[in-house]
């Protein structure tokens, strides 16, 4: 499988950060199951691959629904004794979880998928990343340091879940948890709800 090897040269920004970082829970399927059983898997998942491990939990390489279709039903074997282990392909991008965000989107783009297993440097399966999550993240970033500019935010002394627009009266997402508004005129108010909205 190919692989992408971490460059440090990063700055203390949001895509130097690590994979594990924002790392996604990944559900694979294991490299003894029949082909059936894969498929029934995937399809309850509604998804069209998925990751194969062994029984350490060591990626060895990805399975496609078509291609299994295609190559076990097509040409005539049964999908309830034909091992999955026999359809993986060993040629599909991950990455491992201490490179960088940037570096993971990168490869992706390059190899132009949506998303990629991520592993340790002993190549057991963690998790997944996907350019979706980092395109989240970097939304929810950006617009957190756009509220950040405006006057009189500050750091609570206590947990606020969440405050109300005393202009509208709509709610603050979750990810502002933690956020003072106390003492905020009505227009920063409306500034921060204008800002979210630019994003969301």
């Amino acid at each position: 499988m190919e692989q992408i090897e971490p460059n440090h040269d990063g700055g203390a920004n949001f895509e130097a950060r690590t994979v594990k970082d924002i790392i996604e829970p990944a559900e694979s399927i294991f490299n003894k199951a029949s082909v059936k059983t894969a498929l029934d898997e995937m399809q309850a998942r509604a998804s069209d691959s998925s990751s194969v491990i062994d029984q350490r939990g060591e990626l060895l390489g990805t399975v496609s629904k078509n291609k299994m279709n295609r190559e076990v039903g097509g040409f005539g074997h049964d999908p309830k004794t034909e091992p999955v282990e026999a359809q993986i392909e060993t040629n599909n991008p991950y990455c491992f979880e201490d490179q960088t965000v940037a570096e993971a989107e990168q490869m992706m783009l390059d190899a132009q998928v949506g998303e990629v297993p991520v592993v340790t440097r002993e190549k057991l399966l963690v998790g997944t990343i996907s350019i979706e999550a980092i395109a989240q993240e970097k939304r929810w970033r950006n617009a957190w340091n756009l509220c950040l500019t405006i006057p009189r935010l500050r750091t609570p002394q206590s947990s606020v879940r969440c405050r109300y627009c005393t202009i509208n009266n709509q709610r603050i997402p979750q990810k502002l948890t933690g956020v003072v508004t106390e003492g905020l005129t009505c227009t920063a108010m409306g500034q921060i709800h204008r800002i979210l909205r630019r994003f969301f």
